[in-house]
């Protein structure tokens, strides 16, 4: 069985204990290499071990567990966070397809969130999608922030404000973007949603996901275009609704 080098660092004792004794038993991949409560200590681990992967809590009153991986120069490590459910937090993560775990931790969550870091150590993405997570982090306006879409190539950084509308085909989705340009994604449409349902999106249909920003026409037949001539219909008990954000924006 292949061994998973890990750190976890968190301040409050118990949580760190409670983590410390599910990973021991639910997950045999891992090996425990470093633990501490101070953010400080838990930086001095991560340069003198070098874990694969790192159990890193968000909210921490000497330092952030975004601060600290700010202060890394070079985040190759694969990152699980915890949080006790921070909205701006989860959703910063989301975007860069890093791992988190809500408090109290479930078992099966941790046992899913490991697999998949486990997964990306192999696939050798966390340099990038860390760096995004920083870089997104400075952004103050969420439609300037990127996101990561998977696609058969690799990983595609793109700009939130660039995707022009989502489109879900057999559990694939076909991201449109400006220019004509498009990326297919194994994800589906589903997942986009839930990244970009609070960001100036419209799922105006089952299987298609909208930039409000890009729609140049509605026709009363129930159907919008957009930028690049795309025509995408509105489902019929969607209408209403989506006519009055239309009408915020």
């Amino acid at each position: 069985m292949i061994q998973i080098t890990a750190i976890l660092i968190d301040d409050e004792r118990k949580a760190l204990a409670i983590l410390k004794n599910k990973i021991e038993r639910l997950c045999p991949n891992i090996s425990i290499i470093g633990e501490t409560k101070s953010p400080t200590e838990g930086l001095n681990l991560i340069k003198q071990l070098k874990p694969q992967l790192v159990f890193l809590d968000i909210a921490m009153p000497e330092m952030s567990g975004f601060d600290l991986l700010k202060e890394i120069k070079n985040p190759d490590f694969e990152i699980i966070f915890a949080t006790a459910f921070d909205n701006y937090a989860i959703e910063a993560i989301d975007h860069c397809a890093i791992g988190y775990l809500v408090k109290p931790i479930d078992n099966q969550d941790l046992v899913k969130t490991v697999n998949k870091a486990i997964q990306n150590i192999n696939d050798k993405t966390a340099l990038e999608k860390n760096k995004l997570l920083i870089e997104n982090l400075g952004v103050l306006k969420l439609q300037n922030q990127k996101i990561v879409i998977p696609s058969q190539e690799g990983l595609e950084f793109v700009k939130i404000s660039d995707i022009v509308c989502c489109e879900g085909t057999n559990g694939y989705t076909t991201i449109h973007l400006p220019y004509k340009k498009t990326i297919l994604s194994s994800n589906s449409i589903g997942h986009f949603y839930k990244l970009l349902e609070n960001q100036n999106f419209y799922l105006v249909h089952k299987s298609h996901l909208i930039n409000l920003d890009y729609i140049e026409k509605y026709l009363n037949e129930g159907s919008v275009i957009l930028t690049n001539n795309i025509k995408i219909p509105v489902s019929r008990n969607r209408r209403m609704d989506f006519l009055q954000s239309l009408k915020k924006t």
